[in-house]
């Protein structure tokens, strides 16, 4: 588990930190998130790469079969194909 110093660290190590820029996201390992990057990849609104479905749905699966760490993983690949178109 992060101690708030090491959280602060990160923040301050962040490139653009307190520059308006983007406020840097912090994720966890956890069914939560899962089920974020799965709205996140309904809510685009193209045409989606087969290779994309394939991958957000193995990810639900690991997700949903507790494999929450590499089903993170396949969802965000399938996000990055997505955006990529493919």
């Amino acid at each position: 588990m992060l101690r708030a110093g090491t959280l602060l660290l990160a923040v301050a190590l962040c490139p653009g930190a307190g520059r308006g820029e983007q406020p840097m996201r912090v994720t966890t390992d956890s069914s939560a998130y899962c089920t974020e990057l799965t709205q996140r990849f309904a809510a685009q609104a193209t045409t989606m790469p087969a290779s994309a479905v394939a991958l957000a749905e193995e990810g639900q699966r690991l997700c949903q079969g507790g494999h929450v760490r590499t089903g993170i993983a396949k969802l965000r690949r399938a996000l990055r194909v997505q955006q990529a178109g493919g």
